[in-house]
């Protein structure tokens, strides 16, 4: 009998998922010695590399790996979304979300969730157990459910997010520091709440993975000047996550995934201002310093949001549409085509592949999907600025970038199995499943990947 059969003198099922934001599975694979606790759970239970979501962009990720359904679904497609029939755009917060979360499904069912650091779910939830708001949450005090909530996060020395301006200096070791601090609050709350055995659903996320990756994964993929504090770091994060599942027992599984995956970063490149070079793109005479939506001009056939979204600037959807409805897919093909030529200055295609709106999004809020998504080549991170004077192709201060396939699942579950084609959206319908709870999977875009 485990702890927390003896603290609860009960044994149903319950599931503890952990995210590591951004966390490659190669990585993982490769270091054994710095991953032990990762490698014993893939003994354990099962292991592999799925795919991400199109586009995988954190902010759409986690609605999409929380609800099993996609941006179309859920109404979240990246960082930056545009308002409908409006040139407008928004940050999308929780609140934005339309696809029902897992944990509500299992509140719904009679059972209690505690939700800790999810990217995209500010403000918080009063109709959970408890729970901390991710990533844009602008406080500790507005991002906790409760005042006990809150006062455990400033006991703890808790950060929602780590410094990230910090890792634009040429010395990281502010930086890295930093990233060490986030992580150790996040483990020391982690731990509280994971020791206070009154949930079913423990449901959290390690995103400093993901800043530490922005910055150093080019110095570990070239055995740069930080390759040793990259792994020191993610020696850390697996010895947190060790230390939490030494604390579960036997009728509760342990789940770490991440949203996406990661490589190197070579080059940022301005959608946008290829697009004003290609003649697609153009801004009102009356804008004298462009920067947004609403100075295209009248005569401008397409535009991109990040990361990699592209739209026509089509009649009747757009207030100044300039595209006819009835050229659309002409249009559309002529600007796959210029995309497809698109090279860098080496000779190399920036395009891996193209996805039609159509092929990657379906649901009651494709009316803000983007026409074409871009999967690029490894090495070229796709920004969108506007009435930029930058090159197309530039070199920021990021070394590592987003990549659609090789994000990673991990877990102590035996009965699953880890696939080809797995992709984000079987974990929330995975965990439903080790949950015992029923949930309609005809509104999932993904299934359980347990034995039946």
């Amino acid at each position: 009998m485990g702890l927390f059969d003896k603290l609860r003198g009960g044994s149903d099922d319950r599931v503890v998922f952990l995210g590591i934001d951004g966390v490659p599975y190669e990585l993982i694979d490769d270091h054994p010695d710095v991953f032990e606790n990762l490698h014993a759970i893939a003994e354990e239970g099962a292991s592999g590399q799925i795919e991400s979501i199109v586009p995988p962009e954190s902010s759409a990720c986690w609605p999409s790996l929380t609800t099993g359904q996609n941006p179309g679904k859920t109404g979240v497609y990246g960082f930056q979304d545009r308002e409908r029939d409006s040139y407008d755009t928004y940050v999308p917060m929780g609140s934005h979300v339309e696809a029902t979360r897992l944990w509500d499904l299992v509140t719904e069912d009679g059972r209690d969730a505690t939700v800790l650091n999810v990217p995209v779910t500010f403000p918080p939830s009063s109709r959970i157990q408890r729970q901390v708001s991710g990533f844009l949450s602008p406080s500790i005090e507005k991002a906790a459910s409760d005042d006990e909530v809150r006062q455990t996060l400033e006991r703890y020395d808790y950060a929602i997010d780590a410094d990230a301006k910090l890792g634009h200096d040429d010395d990281k070791t502010a930086f890295i520091e930093n990233a060490h601090e986030t992580l150790e609050g996040r483990r020391k709350v982690f731990e509280h709440y994971v020791e206070a055995d009154d949930w079913d659903l423990f449901f959290g996320v390690f995103m400093t993975p993901d800043r530490v990756n922005h910055f150093l994964f080019g110095d570990y993929a070239t055995d740069g000047e930080y390759a040793a504090e990259f792994l020191e770091f993610y020696r850390e994060l697996d010895a947190a996550i060790g230390a939490i599942r030494d604390r579960l027992d036997d009728d509760t599984e342990l789940v770490v995934a991440s949203d996406h995956g990661f490589t190197r970063e070579e080059f940022e490149v301005d959608v946008n201002r290829w697009l004003e070079e290609a003649g697609w793109l153009s801004y009102a005479a009356d804008a004298d310093d462009p920067d947004g939506l609403e100075d295209i001009a009248d005569d401008a056939r397409a535009y991109s949001l990040i990361p990699g979204r592209l739209f026509l600037n089509l009649e009747g959807r757009e207030p100044r549409g300039s595209v006819a409805e009835a050229d659309y897919e002409d249009v559309r093909d002529e600007l796959i085509a210029d995309l497809e030529s698109l090279e860098a200055p080496d000779g190399r295609a920036v395009c891996d592949r193209i996805v039609k709106g159509e092929e990657a999004f379906s649901g009651n809020h494709t009316d803000i999907a983007p026409d074409l998504v871009v999967i690029p080549a490894d090495g070229f991170d796709l920004k969108a600025g506007f009435g930029t004077d930058k090159d197309v192709f530039s070199e920021g201060p990021r070394n590592g970038m987003h990549k659609f396939g090789n994000a990673s699942l991990f877990t102590t579950d035996a009965d699953v199995t880890v696939g080809d084609d797995v992709n984000l959206f079987d974990v929330a319908p995975t965990i439903l499943d080790q949950l015992d709870v029923d949930a309609d999977r005809s509104a999932f875009d993904g299934e359980s990947l347990r034995a039946d």
